[in-house]
């Protein structure tokens, strides 16, 4: 049976016209709906359930939607797809970003890198990947995350065959990943990727805590703090050095 355009819908959790931290210049962001990692620091469990969205929404009716915000974002921004996981729903985010390529418009993907499988037409269509490193590590990223790492290398080894354009982020944690030795395996790690353009550290932050009390799910880094800003930078100092970088 052939799907049409118009039949594709995809489950969104929300929109943001004026994303400022979500690639180069100013986004229109698309959260999209799903996710199969259960992050210990994640701040979005409302993102989780792939049939817990606010929305659905065809390709052709995104991209109206997203073509009126673009005298704000012009040449030098563009959109973003987020979530939750885009890439869990493949065929949406294909067109989608087919879309946006017709009307001439920078395209990302901020991904965990963990869909399906098959990434060659998605990344085809994608200028950018900004890419989240939960950790370098087999036991450490499924403690983070409670999944091997075995679909992320899927997707980072096509990333890498296709020429892929990366931006790297990991966020740190209080006590799991917050020291130099871990920035030493990180900088190790990321010296065998290639096409990487910007490297960042984000510090963990405790936002989201109110929405699992919602939600009535166990937050396992109870009585964790705030990653410290100062201390997140210095990592970040040290890290780019270690690359040669100068974000």
């Amino acid at each position: 049976m052939v799907i049409f355009m118009d039949e594709i819908k995809g489950k969104i959790r929300s929109f943001e016209s004026m994303g400022l931290v979500d690639g180069p210049g100013i986004r229109f962001v698309v959260f999209m709906q799903g996710c199969e990692l259960r992050c210990l620091y994640c701040h979005n469990p409302d993102t989780w359930n792939k049939d817990f969205f606010s929305e659905e929404i065809s390709p052709k009716n995104l991209i109206k939607k997203i073509n009126r915000f673009k005298p704000y974002f012009g040449t030098e921004g563009g959109v973003t797809f987020s979530g939750g996981e885009p890439l869990l729903q493949p065929k949406f985010l294909i067109e989608c970003l087919r879309l946006c390529k017709k009307n001439n418009i920078h395209t990302a993907i901020d991904t965990a890198g963990v869909g399906f499988g098959n990434y060659d037409e998605i990344l085809s269509l994608t200028d950018l990947v900004i890419l989240d490193i939960k950790a370098v590590k087999e036991d450490e990223y499924k403690f983070i995350t409670g999944q091997s790492m075995k679909r992320f290398n899927i997707f980072l080894d096509a990333c890498q065959r296709l020429g892929t354009k990366l931006w790297l982020r990991q966020v740190i944690v209080p006590g799991i990943n917050d020291d130099k030795q871990h920035m030493i395996a990180l900088r190790d790690y990321i010296k065998t990727i290639k096409n990487v353009e910007k490297v960042e550290l984000l510090p963990y932050k405790t936002i989201g805590v109110t929405k699992y009390k919602a939600l009535k799910l166990p937050y396992r880094l109870e009585g964790v703090s705030d990653m410290d800003e100062k201390k997140c930078k210095e990592l970040e100092k040290f890290l780019l050095d270690g690359l040669g970088f100068n974000n």
